[in-house]
């Protein structure tokens, strides 16, 4: 950045649920709003927005009519400060598919893809903030060397408002909860 270039004012001073509410679909994407302030993501990679795809119509076909799996929308976790998540994939109540914005309780699952620049916010900072939400589900694919994703599953303990480990695949994902599902990632 040269020192001729300064950012906009909206990055430097706290967004309400009202502000971002009157923003244009292409003012939201490629931005996530944590405690009121404007997050920039960068660009995914076509890997990633492959794997979110490929497993977005799996879950989508094998999910029924009570739900629908999509991807690139935002969760609203809370109004105050604003926090809205844009996860990778998310499976929400069919029924509420004209609602904005989406709200935690309309979630079943949601799955965060890590690549590089997103690892400490999907393995930390994203679980927490989902759990605390109430979201059931919880599913973060790591994008391994070897180049076969890694699928890791969470259940949230509505007690404690934590998920603990659920399943691990290599590859292929043959999950029983929140419903079966069975898709191979491996080609990607």
């Amino acid at each position: 950045m040269t020192a001729e270039m300064v950012a906009p004012e909206w990055m430097h001073t706290p967004i309400t649920a009202e502000q971002y509410d009157s923003w244009s679909e292409e003012q939201c994407a490629g931005i996530e709003i944590v405690d009121g302030m404007v997050v920039v993501s960068p660009s995914a990679s076509k890997r990633h927005n492959r794997l979110a795809r490929i497993l977005a119509n799996a879950l989508d076909a094998a999910a029924g009519s009570d739900w629908n799996a999509d991807t690139d929308f935002d969760v609203r976790l809370q109004d105050v400060p604003l926090t809205n998540r844009r996860p990778d994939v998310v499976v929400y109540q069919a029924e509420t598919i004209d609602l904005t914005p989406t709200r935690p309780e309309h979630v079943l699952l949601v799955v965060e893809v890590v690549s590089p620049g997103s690892e400490t916010t999907d393995r930390i900072v994203k679980v927490d903030q989902y759990a605390k939400a109430g979201i059931p589900f919880y599913w973060r694919i790591e994008q391994a060397a070897t180049g076969v994703p890694i699928v890791y599953t969470y259940v949230l303990d509505p007690a404690t408002k934590a998920y603990r480990d659920g399943e691990m695949f290599t590859g292929a994902i043959k999950a029983v909860a929140p419903f079966s599902v069975t898709v191979d990632l491996e080609a990607v």
